[in-house]
């Protein structure tokens, strides 16, 4: 049986050039590898060590990335190591299958969201009709499931994101801060679900997880196991649950430390379960006797 490790990507493995937190002297900064380039430009990185064990857990679990991000936003990321064979996009509202949409999981979201949340189009309307100009950058639709906010960070009021959240909840919805990032989000639109058709297909009896923000908590509490890093809304809120760990390490160094989590729970994992193989083993051979 599997190891199933089910991750966040931004700001959980990858980070861009302002997420990096390196506070160290400059002589002492871990090298970094560049993953994602975005217009020319390197956009996202994880330190060379956190890639080489990212390449040594595709070998011990199956490795799920787990992103908010659509299915264009997502591809535009290289991981080291094999690729993988499941990705979850849009918060779970795109389940990748060898870099395919499943058709049928898309539909059955879509099916749910129709059932139990309020439109879209409302959401979408009211973004556009509350949000100041003086502090937003760019609406955003992503995959025609839900919507977002670039905002000019310093200059947003902490009582509108408050009053959005309310208004937001009254309709099924809800709202997470993420950066510079203000999502709205359908609350059955969920990665843990997503999370749990993956563990399924694959008979994994372990699910390992970790991400940063409130749109990551479900896949948390879904787990087995989980960590979550010392910065993000989960970190800024103190959020915690039985069996999730929180890392006291930041930036990109955390994401180099949940790797070392994720491959030394899977290892040990697949150490047990040989020893229980051998131990079945030995008993049959004993009972032939």
């Amino acid at each position: 049986m599997p190891v199933l490790v089910a991750s966040d990507l931004d700001r959980t493995l990858i980070y861009s050039s302002a997420a990096l937190a390196l506070t160290m002297p400059d002589a002492r900064a871990p090298r970094l590898l560049c993953v994602e380039v975005h217009e020319a430009r390197p956009l996202s990185f994880l330190t060379e060590t956190a890639a080489g064990l990212l390449t040594d857990l595709g070998d011990a679990a199956v490795f799920v990335p787990t992103t908010t991000r659509t299915r264009k936003q997502y591809q535009r990321i290289n991981l080291p190591g094999p690729p993988p064979a499941y990705a979850i996009c849009a918060n779970g509202g795109h389940l990748l299958v060898d870099g395919v949409t499943d058709a049928g999981w898309h539909a059955g979201v879509q099916a749910r969201l129709a059932d139990e949340c309020a439109p879209l189009d409302e959401v979408r309307e009211h973004l556009l009709r509350s949000a100041d100009p003086v502090w937003v950058r760019k609406h955003r639709v992503a995959e025609d499931l839900f919507a977002y906010l670039v905002v000019e960070r310093e200059l947003l009021p902490e009582e509108w994101v408050k009053e959005l959240a309310v208004w937001a909840e009254n309709r099924g919805w809800t709202v997470s801060l993420q950066g510079r990032k203000i999502y709205a989000v359908p609350k059955p639109l969920t990665k843990s679900a997503a999370v749990r058709e993956v563990a399924r297909r694959t008979g994994a009896e372990l699910t390992l997880a970790a991400g940063d923000s409130l749109l990551d908590a479900d896949l948390l509490l879904a787990a087995d196991r989980g960590w979550r890093p010392g910065h993000g809304e989960l970190a800024d809120t103190d959020w915690t649950a039985p069996a999730i760990t929180a890392l006291p390490e930041r930036g990109v160094l955390a994401g180099e430390r949940i790797l070392r989590e994720f491959l030394r729970t899977a290892r040990t994992r697949d150490v047990r379960a040989g020893a229980r193989d051998v131990r079945a083993v030995g008993a049959r051979d004993a009972g032939a006797d």
